[in-house]
């Protein structure tokens, strides 16, 4: 319950910083850089991409006025006229000139007048306005003019709940007369841009001295349809079948289609010259019938010294005839974007950081923290580019912040509270705890009280031969280099079956199994350690001898039985170990190697636990200093050991039933018989001896054990 409180406390955190740094708009910046990523990875095509045709008058097209005809810039108007008759000629269905008609020709009246006739014929054209507060404007609707033909539903409530109207331009420049008298339809060809200087959204219409003037891709769509209604309601713009999701400032969010050259364009240089050949009976640059069949035809500038490039998610150069194009593509595909509303959003933010902080209070481990902080900050990333494929704006940064804030304080509150409590546990126990006991302790730090609880252990005692010895003849370096390159092997494998570690003293090792952890199998990972521990020693024994000229060999004893495992000392300094009975016979186990000359022995209770894990072979019934009754001890070893061995270890055996039954003269022979192949035997055939010489009143089968 405690880590469940400090995740939601860290969730509640992230949420309040990512709210406090959303509302002002601190992340507006951040969230226009993760949109154009995601549109830029993500964007495609869309239903309607495919009728709407681009006329571009390129760099390529101004060299080749220049070359071929002498135009400079501006041309003249009859040259818009081939454009707009090869329109004509392959079935536009409506035609937009991203060009601002607001001056007579340079080139005399009848260059205008020309082009007003070539408006006239068709198909639909789109005349192009500019309503700003620029200087030269007019505030009001030129009388010259035609009045619109449209009117749009419910404006007038919209703009008083939105104030959207007080915002607007309140002065235009607009087309001479012979295009606009033309045109079917006048547009207002503002963009304008994020406070990022980013074009991501578009005005679909403007208010101007009460009338409508809409953006070209809808002024393009209503110019081409017979009869369309206009209606504007909380939230969306609806022309015709078509429902378009805006903002209170009647923009809408652009559903980018790619880079540009996305839709389908044309050189203004390679529609002119094709126009050209055609009246003249000639054959087209651009061959084809149809081209334009059903389409919308846009021309715009794409040429650089024309400054019509504007920086869009999808590139940094696009032209602006593009986005009208966009913007036309979107509404006949009925695919704007929508973006997520406020609450829907804090909502998913709030749910986000809470389950971000309790998903970290619920994992330990740092590969599994890494992975769950890696998962956490990427699933905003999901999230908001599965909306945006389901055609939604679900701001990234803030879900981003709310996480990254989430996860800090998340680790601050564990490192304050239980971070410095599994360090120290970690630093404290490292030297003689496995990492999975560790591990435990850290899970469970209550049992780093003092005191302790019973349990049954399998204990493990072990001691080199006569290194007292050994270490006299040593300097205290050589001494200190040995045991430790001694007690790492032996620590290693005792850890690695899962081990325990007490305590070290001197060259003696004392280890126990299932505590903390509980092991089912305690006595065999007991065994096994110990006698893996010999097969490491023999393995170590030859590089030992040249380094102190003698062999190492350890004795081990091993028994199984309830003690009281835990915390004990003070309270400023204790130890993880065990006390009790069984802990003092291991003891005395390890011990009673030196009666019979062998290195390692089990007692009974151990073998019980075994389950025929190991062979062993019955050593002696003792009777051990400190108690009254006598013990079975076995001596334990691998499976391939006890077959090399099977034929010895039957003839030791009936030695000893012989011995136990108090037929030492027969028990001795037996014994002999074994001779310097078995240390055991020997031991025996030297107890037979003493027995024979020296019978006892009463014969029990007990090995007396007069020494610790």
């Amino acid at each position: 319950m405690r880590k469940l409180l400090q995740g939601l406390a860290a969730g509640g955190i992230g949420f309040a910083v990512a709210l406090a740094l959303w509302a002002p708009g601190w992340l507006d910046m951040w969230e226009g850089k993760a949109w154009d990523w995601r549109v830029n990875l993500l964007a495609a095509p869309g239903r309607a991409t495919d009728n709407i045709r681009l006329i571009l008058l390129d760099q390529n097209s101004l060299d080749w006025g220049k070359r071929e005809n002498s135009l400079g810039w501006p041309w003249p108007r009859e040259v818009y006229n081939l454009l707009l008759g090869f329109s004509r000629r392959q079935g536009a269905k409506a035609v937009f000139f991203d060009v601002l008609f607001t001056e007579p020709s340079h080139f005399g009246a009848f260059d205008d007048q020309s082009f007003g006739e070539a408006i006239k014929e068709g198909p639909p054209f789109v005349g192009a306005a500019f309503l700003s507060g620029a200087a030269g404007a007019v505030g009001t609707w030129p009388s010259i003019l035609p009045e619109p033909k449209f009117r749009m539903e419910g404006l007038d409530p919209w703009l008083e709940k939105t104030g959207a109207g007080a915002a607007g331009p309140v002065k235009g420049v607009f087309p001479i007369p012979e295009v606009a008298a033309n045109s079917a339809v006048l547009a207002d060809t503002r963009l304008n841009p994020d406070p990022d200087n980013v074009y991501r959204r578009i005005n679909l219409f403007s208010v101007f001295d009460g009338r409508i003037l809409p953006s070209p891709a809808l002024g393009a769509y209503l110019a081409a349809a017979a009869e369309t209604s206009l209606k504007i309601v909380p939230g969306a713009l609806i022309a015709g079948d078509h429902r378009v999701p805006i903002d209170e400032r009647g923009r809408a969010l652009l559903n980018f289609r790619g880079p540009s050259g996305t839709h389908k364009a044309y050189n203004a240089a390679a529609v002119i010259q094709s126009e050209l050949r055609l009246r003249d009976g000639g054959q087209p640059l651009i061959e084809g019938k149809d081209l334009f069949r059903d389409c919308y035809v846009f021309f715009g500038f794409s040429a650089p010294g024309l400054f019509d490039l504007r920086p869009t998610p999808v590139s940094g150069i696009y032209p602006g005839v593009e986005i009208y194009a966009t913007a036309l593509d979107n509404l006949l595909s009925d695919d704007f974007v929508r973006p997520v509303p406020k609450a829907p959003l804090l909502a998913l933010t709030l749910l986000l950081t809470l389950f971000t902080g309790i998903g970290t209070a619920r994992v330990s481990g740092v590969v599994r923290t890494l992975l769950l902080y890696g998962f956490f900050l990427l699933l905003p990333a999901l999230l908001a580019a599965a909306a945006y494929r389901a055609g939604f704006w679900l701001p990234l940064v803030v879900q981003e912040a709310g996480v990254a804030v989430t996860l800090l304080s998340a680790g601050l509150i564990y490192y304050t509270t239980e971070g410095r409590q599994k360090l120290f546990i970690k630093n404290a126990f490292k030297q003689y705890l496995s990492p999975a006991v560790i591990e435990e302790l850290i899970q469970h730090p209550e049992r780093l009280k003092l005191g302790g609880e019973r349990r049954e252990l399998s204990i493990f005692f072990s001691d080199l031969e006569g290194f007292t010895g050994i270490s006299e003849g040593l300097e205290p370096e050589e001494l200190t280099a040995l045991l430790n390159d001694y007690l790492s092997a032996m620590t290693d494998i005792i850890h690695e079956e899962g081990g325990t570690v007490d305590k070290y003293e001197g060259d003696a090792i004392i280890a126990f199994w299932n505590a903390p952890l509980q092991q089912p199998d305690h006595a065999g990972r007991c065994v096994r350690a110990a006698l893996r521990c010999q097969e490491k020693l023999a393995g170590l024994r030859p590089a030992f001898r040249e380094r102190i000229g003698k062999d190492l060999r350890m004795r081990i004893g091993i028994n199984s039985g309830p003690a009281v495992v835990g915390n004990m000392g003070s309270h400023t300094r204790f130890d993880y170990t065990m006390l009790g009975d069984a802990v003092n016979l291991a003891s005395r186990l390890e011990g009673i190697n030196k009666e019979f000359g062998t290195y390692t022995i089990v007692s009974q209770a151990t073998l019980d636990l075994l389950a025929g894990a190991f062979p062993v072979r019955e050593l002696s019934r003792v009777s051990v200093v400190g108690r009254r009754e006598p013990v079975t001890i076995h001596e334990p070893m691998f499976p391939a050991e006890h077959d090399s061995r099977i034929e010895d270890l039957r003839i030791f055996a009936q030695g000893l039933e012989a011995f136990y039954r108090g037929r030492f003269d027969r028990a001795e022979t037996i014994f002999v018989g074994l001779g310097a192949r078995d240390r055991a035997a020997l031991a025996y055939a030297g107890k037979c001896r003493s027995l024979i010489d020296h019978p006892p009143d009463a014969w029990n089968g007990v090995w007396v054990v007069t020494s610790k």
